[in-house]
Formats: C-alpha cells, structure tokens, sequence
C-alpha cells in the first residue's frame, strides 16, 4: 500500500483527521446541536432562529444525510483497507468524538427523518435507508479502532 512505500502519508493523515473531525461538528451545528469544545461566546438572540433536523428544510435534511452517508462510508472503507491508520485516528481521540457525535446526532435525525411528512414515500425510504447504513458504518469504524487499538495489541 502507499503508506508503505511512501511513511511520511501518516503525518499527512495526521493534519488531515482535524479536518475528518470538522465534519462531524458541522453537521453538528447544521443540525442546531451542541459541539464539544463549542465557542462558549453567548449567541445574539436576533442572530439566529434555532433550525433543527425536525424543523429544517427537507433539502438541507437530505443533504445533511447524503454528506453524513458519504463521510461514514468513507472512512469505514480507509479503515476497513488500511487498519494501520487506526493508530492515527486514536491520537486524535476519534473514539471518543465519534461516540458523542452519534449520540448527538443520529436520535435527533432519525426522528425528523420518521415525523416529516412525504408528498413522495420514496423520499422517506432513501433518507431511511442512508441514516441507517450510516448508522452501522459509525458502528463498524468504532469496531475496526477499537479492534485495532485495544484489543489486538492484548492478543499480540
């Protein structure tokens, strides 16, 4: 693999995981939910009106989705080929950060995906379908770094 050939990619990947981490917090703050490590700056009133996954547009929910599926997917995939990157992903406490996203995010958007009314039930059914199968892939990416970090250097 390249990360062989080429070792100085792990201090890439190293630069790049704030970024991967970025994501998820936009998603966060797209949805109206809290951050960690939030500005602690109060907020104008007047500033905003508070959108939330069950109040938003039906377009910036299914784009909210789309991007969470893509993400999830992409990452389950790097590490799913490539475990040793895992060690990188655990200096950044991914772990951790992708534990309090999930419980953040996915209640919250699988209930404005379940509550919104369709004109098209096809729509309800992708959106489901996309929640889910990120859903699992945050799961499998856990396993992998988990698997990877804890539990096979006991076994080695």
């Amino acid at each position: 693999n390249i990360f062989t050939q080429q070792p100085s990619y792990f201090g890439d990947l190293d630069e790049t995981l704030p970024t991967v981490l970025q994501v998820f917090n936009n998603i966060l703050h797209k949805c109206g939910l809290q951050c960690e490590g939030a500005s602690a700056e109060p907020q104008k009133l007047e500033e905003k009106v508070s959108v939330t996954p069950g109040n938003m547009p039906l377009q910036e929910l299914k784009d909210i989705v789309l991007y969470l599926c893509d993400t999830c997917t992409t990452l389950w995939a790097f590490l799913d080929v490539f475990p040793l990157a895992c060690q990188t992903f655990q200096k950044h406490e991914f772990c951790s950060r992708l534990a309090a996203f999930y419980d953040l995010a996915i209640p919250e958007l699988e209930s404005a995906i379940k509550k919104r009314h369709y004109e098209d039930n096809s729509v309800f059914a992708d959106l489901w379908r996309r929640i889910s199968h990120s859903r699992k892939k945050m799961i499998e990416v856990f396993h992998i770094l988990i698997n990877q970090v804890c539990l096979q250097p006991i076994l080695e």
